[in-house]
């Protein structure tokens, strides 16, 4: 039985993550998440051929990758690379199992509803949940306590509103801070503080806003009596972010990675 190479094409990062157990064992598993034996992350742009081919340089050729991709360019890219050395599978919605409420699911970044999965498998059964990834854009995404995908909503990260702030204006600098890191002082004492400030803790408003939002925007249960939704984040961003949302939050570094695993054999 073979291990397993997934892959999620972000537009900042490529992110891939040795799975070593078997792919369908890994499926059958009903408690908590497959964990990769090993991860390595580059660039999106611009990333070395021979230094990732040094990297896997003891993955078998037989091994199976599976990709999930947001970034068509860089997907044509690296696809072209690996097929001349190792089977690859392209997955689409169909290929995972769960069903998105949305007016085009084809369309949905495959790395949401590859989170979205992998939350399935951590949640409560009886409670539904809000997955929300911080990287280059943050989403903030509901899934019902049926496992349904509803949906949510996307803004730009981090790094990408620093850039539309100094592209777009005459005097405000590029800010060096492309994640979110630690919390800066609300009140920014010079123009490059100020925007720390508005960058961290507008995003960090924002997302608790669309939480709550998402929240409110469930049906009540029969019962009468509603549950309180499980938050799960992931991302370059979200340990940061964790800290700042409800105690209870629970950040996943390799949520999108696993639920790739999960994908339909």
């Amino acid at each position: 039985m073979q291990s397993l190479l997934a892959v999620d094409i972000g537009n900042t990062r490529i992110k891939l993550g040795l799975f070593a157990a078997p792919a369908e064992n890994l499926r059958r598993e009903r408690i908590g998440l497959p964990v990769p034996s090993h991860t390595h992350a580059m660039p999106t742009e611009g990333w070395n051929p021979l230094a990732l081919q040094q990297c896997l340089a003891d993955v078998p050729a037989e091994t199976p990758w599976w990709i999930a991709s947001v970034n068509r360019p860089a997907a044509a890219k690296l696809t072209d690379w690996i097929q001349q050395r190792w089977p690859v599978r392209m997955l689409e919605y169909t290929d995972l199992p769960i069903t998105a409420a949305v007016e085009h699911p084809e369309r949905v970044g495959i790395d949401r509803l590859a989170g979205a999965v992998a939350a399935n498998r951590l949640r409560d059964p009886a409670r539904g949940a809000i997955i929300v990834g911080a990287g280059s854009a943050i989403t903030v995404d509901l899934v019902t306590a049926d496992g349904v995908f509803c949906g949510g909503a996307i803004l730009p990260g981090i790094a990408l509103s620093a850039r539309a702030l100094d592209q777009f204006t005459d005097l405000l600098p590029l800010s060096p801070m492309n994640e979110l890191g630690s919390p800066p002082p609300a009140l920014g004492t010079s123009t490059l503080a100020a925007i720390h400030s508005g960058l961290f803790w507008g995003a960090v408003g924002a997302i608790r806003e669309l939480i709550g939002r998402l929240s409110e925007s469930l049906p009540a249960p029969s019962s009468g009596k509603a549950s309180a939704l499980q938050i799960f984040l992931t991302g370059g961003a979200a340990p940061s972010v964790a800290q700042q949302l409800d105690p209870a939050a629970r950040f996943v570094e390799h949520l999108v990675l696993a639920g790739i695993v999960l994908a339909k054999p």
